[in-house]
C-alpha cells in the first residue's frame, strides 16, 4: 500500500489549536503528540505538601484523589476508589461520586478549587499534558498524566493505579476482561482481508485525520484494519482530500465529538458538496460510518470492549 509521508505536519501551531478544540469540546473523553509520563512508573505524583495537608510526621495518609477526566473517573470507580474531586461534565459520571465536588472541565480545571481539596494525587491524561502541565507547574502542583492513547497503554495505567492504591487484584480483573475481548476480536477477524480504513475526527467547522497512533486508530488496528495514513508519529494530522482519495479506503469512520449533531451535519454537507468524495470506494459502496459517543472517545476508556464489537460490524459489512 502506498505510504503518504506528504501528510506529515509535525507539531505545528495549527495542529495543537485544532486538537485543543477537540479536547475542550469532548469535556473529558479527551490530541497533541505523545507526551512522556510526568512521573516514574508506579510512583505517586502528589500535590505540594501544603496543598495535600501533609505534615512531616505523616507516614500513612488516606489518598485524596482528584480525577480530572471522565475516563479516569470511570476507571477509579471500577477499581473501587473514592475521589476528593471529579471533572465537571455533561456526561453521566459514576453514581458513587454524585456528592464529590467538581473541579472544572478537563481542559482547564479550576486550580484554586483543586488546591482547596488538599489532594494527594491529581490525575489527568497525556493528551492534555501539552496544555495543562505548564499551568500546574506554575502553581507548583505535581499532576500525573496517564497515557490512554492506546488500549495497551491504558491497561498499564490501570495496573499502576491498582498497585498504588491497594487495588491490584481488581486491576488485574479489569485488564483480564479487556485481554479476553481483544483475543476474541482477533480470533473473529482472523483470515479476513484487512480493510483499508480512513478515520476522520471532526469538530464544528473542521476535521483532522486520525493515525494509527490515536486511540481510535489503535482500536481499528486491533480489529484487523489498516489505516490509510502510515509513517506518522503523531495522533492526528491535517487532511489533504486529494491524497486521501488516492489511498482509496474501503471504510470511512467519522468521529463526531463535542456537539456531535452539528459535526455530523458538517460531515454530511462536506460529503455532499465536495465532489471528490463521490470517487471514494467507501462512499460508492455506502461504507461510511459515524462513530457514536460515548463508545468512541479520543482517549482510552472502559467502553473499549463494546467499541471493538461495533468496529467489527462496520469494518466487515459483508459479514
Amino acid at each position: 500500500m502506498k505510504r503518504y509521508t506528504a501528510f506529515t505536519q509535525g507539531k505545528s501551531f495549527c495542529f495543537y489549536m485544532l486538537v485543543s478544540i477537540v479536547i475542550l469540546l469532548l469535556a473529558g473523553c479527551s490530541g497533541g503528540a505523545e507526551a512522556e509520563q510526568n512521573s516514574s512508573a508506579g510512583s505517586k505524583s502528589p500535590a505540594t505538601s501544603e496543598a495535600a495537608g501533609k505534615s512531616s510526621d505523616d507516614k500513612v495518609q488516606t489518598p485524596r484523589i482528584v480525577a480530572t477526566t471522565v475516563a479516569i473517573t470511570e476507571i477509579t470507580d471500577a477499581l473501587g476508589l473514592d475521589l476528593a474531586g471529579k471533572p465537571t461534565s455533561s456526561k453521566v459520571l459514576p453514581n458513587r461520586y454524585k456528592d464529590v465536588p467538581d473541579v472544572g472541565n478537563p481542559m482547564s480545571p479550576d486550580m484554586e478549587k483543586v488546591m482547596s481539596l488538599k489532594p494527594t494525587d491529581i490525575l489527568s491524561v497525556t493528551t492534555l499534558q501539552y496544555d495543562l502541565e505548564p499551568k500546574f507547574k506554575g502553581l507548583n502542583i505535581n499532576a500525573e498524566f496517564l497515557n490512554f492513547e492506546s488500549l495497551a497503554n491504558m491497561q498499564k495505567e490501570i495496573q499502576k493505579l491498582g498497585d498504588r492504591f491497594d487495588k491490584a487484584e481488581k486491576a488485574k480483573e479489569i485488564n483480564a476482561a479487556l485481554d479476553a475481548k481483544v483475543a476474541a476480536i482477533k480470533q473473529q477477524v482472523q483470515g479476513k482481508k484487512s480493510p483499508k480504513v480512513l478515520i476522520l475526527l471532526g469538530v464544528p467547522g473542521s476535521y483532522l485525520v486520525a493515525t494509527e497512533h490515536s486511540y481510535i486508530g489503535d482500536l481499528v488496528k486491533i480489529a484487523g484494519g489498516t489505516n490509510v495514513v502510515q509513517d506518522q508519529k503523531v495522533e492526528y494530522i491535517a487532511h489533504n482530500t486529494e491524497a486521501l482519495q488516492q489511498s482509496n479506503p474501503d471504510i470511512i469512520l467519522r468521529a463526531a465529538h463535542g456537539m456531535p449533531d452539528e459535526v455530523v451535519k458538517m460531515f454530511d454537507e462536506e460529503f455532499k458538496t465536495n465532489d471528490i468524495w463521490k470517487h471514494f470506494n467507501a462512499v460508492k459502496n455506502g461504507h461510511v460510518y459515524d462513530l457514536p459517543e460515548p463508545l468512541f472517545g479520543t482517549t482510552g476508556n472502559l467502553a473499549a470492549s463494546s467499541a471493538l464489537d461495533e468496529l467489527v460490524k462496520m469494518m466487515y459489512p459483508s459479514n
